[in-house]
């Protein structure tokens, strides 16, 4: 008798950890904790393992690691939704002109889509983070007493520093991803050599790898060091980069090591535009790159390792384009944000004259 009591108890000791320790060990796993992020701004947005978010927050010089809880789904549903901006501003009780979408990810371990929001303007705004499952319908993410971590950058530029005459604070951030168990973030710093991609190992600790990064702009006829990464995307271990006016620039993963590096431009892409957004996709036996602009559409162009390795740095001034040829895409126009749903599918925003933003499922070109 002793003995069932026993095997009855444990049985009931380990069904109630079943129901309560998965969340807790995947936090743990992650060096989180529970508790209220305090985003000063939502940014830059990427995803991690089980549905993890990674958020960047220029103004609070900080990434945040969020667990998310969403880590099942198909992700093969297409998504559209019309006045996106406008029905996110009426659940947040203000209208669209205050609302400004900053960044989009879709989470892979469910197919559900991410935006990162500011509710009003300025440095006054407040972070909200939006979510669209696969019928489109909008939720808000709650980031109360959620399971997060929080690394702060050592190097971020304070409020009074100017790059051009604009904050460099507010482009601390750019662009992030999670690859291989680390967080690659692009943006500014506070150091003469401005332009760094940093690393961030996951789960998060005090070391930071803070690599500057000197490019050639063909455009402008010069080496620079304090202009940002723009967007970025990774490709067989290398960084692609797109900066402003536009060089495509290429540097090895394994470099960043927290030395000062010389990317490899590879394609100067037009000046007087700023790259928005990009994806890399296969089809068929070929990989291709897509690249949104704010003046120059959306460019796609075949992409190999080979290739890369192969094209000549370019290291002189450029009038036009040069390097890795692309096509300009007319299907698309006014795309601010893009990024893969599936193998067969992305999602864009995409931005009227009159302001209003739609998200839109495409199939891959």
């Amino acid at each position: 008798m002793l003995r069932i009591q026993l095997r009855r108890k444990l049985a009931l000791c380990m069904w109630l950890t079943s129901l309560v320790l998965p969340g807790q060990l995947l936090a743990d796993h992650h060096g989180m904790h529970q508790g209220n992020p305090q985003l000063k701004q939502a940014g830059p947005l990427a995803f991690g393992p089980d549905g993890v978010l990674f958020v960047g927050d220029s103004m609070g010089g900080a990434v945040y690691a969020i667990e998310t809880g969403d880590n099942s789904g198909t992700g093969n549903a297409a998504v559209n939704v019309d006045g996106l901006n406008q029905q996110i501003a009426a659940k947040l009780g203000t209208s669209a002109e205050e609302t400004l979408i900053n960044d989009m990810a879709v989470n892979p371990a469910s197919g559900s889509i991410y935006f990162s929001v500011s509710r009003g303007r300025g440095p006054d705004a407040q972070a909200v983070i939006f979510k669209a499952d696969a019928k489109g319908e909008l939720t808000e993410f709650d980031l109360t007493d959620v399971h997060f971590a929080k690394a702060d950058l050592n190097d971020a530029p304070d409020a009074s520093q100017k790059y051009r005459g604009r904050s460099m604070r507010a482009s601390a951030i750019t662009d992030l991803q999670f690859v291989d168990g680390r967080v690659i973030v692009a943006g500014l710093s506070n150091e003469e050599f401005a332009s760094k991609l940093r690393v961030l190992e996951f789960p998060f600790s005090d070391q930071q790898q803070s690599s500057s990064i000197e490019v050639y702009h063909g455009a402008h006829g010069r080496l620079e060091t304090a202009s940002p990464v723009r967007t970025f995307i990774t490709y067989e271990n290398t960084v692609l980069a797109a900066y402003t006016c536009t060089p495509l620039v290429t540097i090895p993963v394994e470099d960043l090591t927290g030395q000062k590096i010389t990317g490899k431009t590879v394609a100067e892409l037009g000046n007087r535009n700023n790259p928005l957004d990009m994806i890399v996709y296969r089809k068929g036996e070929q990989d291709y790159l897509l690249l949104a602009n704010s003046a120059r559409g959306v460019m796609k162009m075949e992409l190999s390792k080979a290739a890369l390795d192969a094209t000549e740095s370019i290291n002189s001034r450029i009038r036009g384009t040069a390097g890795l040829g692309y096509e300009t895409l007319d299907q698309f126009e006014n795309v601010v944000q893009l990024d893969k749903l599936n193998d067969q599918h992305a999602v864009m925003l995409v931005q009227s004259s009159a302001g209003q933003v739609d998200l839109k499922t495409v199939a891959l070109p």
